[in-house]
């Protein structure tokens, strides 16, 4: 079940992009924000924001434009995304609670960025 790990050449990576490290403007990206994950490492680290940021059903069509997303490399992502997903539903469920650095909103687009990747959309 295990897909094979990253063995390309070194590459920048992000490293922590979800919907409070993007900034959108009338409805597109216009910028990246928050640069203190960034590292040399494997490109399924920011792959994964093809669930966690972009809409349901574009995921596969980011994929197919994206030259160097082999399968491995997309179920990388997938495991990524979901590991982001239950992320922004904890500091959603935080938020919910009242506890400190919590973020109400983040919990549903959390389930919303789950739903996608369980489904493959």
């Amino acid at each position: 079940m295990r897909p094979p790990q990253w063995e390309g050449p070194p590459v920048w990576v992000h490293g922590d992009l979800h919907p409070a490290n993007v900034v959108v403007s009338d409805g597109t990206l216009s910028g990246i924000v928050d640069f203190g994950a960034m590292c040399v490492g494997d490109p399924a680290w920011d792959l994964a924001a093809a669930w966690v940021l972009l809409p349901a059903g574009t995921a596969s069509r980011f994929f197919d434009m994206y030259a160097h997303a082999d399968e491995a490399a997309i179920r990388r992502a997938r495991g990524l995304a979901v590991m982001k997903s239950l992320f922004l539903m904890f500091m959603g469920q935080n938020g919910d609670r009242g506890l400190p650095g919590g973020k109400p909103n983040w919990g549903p687009v959390g389930r919303a960025a789950l739903d996608r990747v369980l489904k493959g959309v």
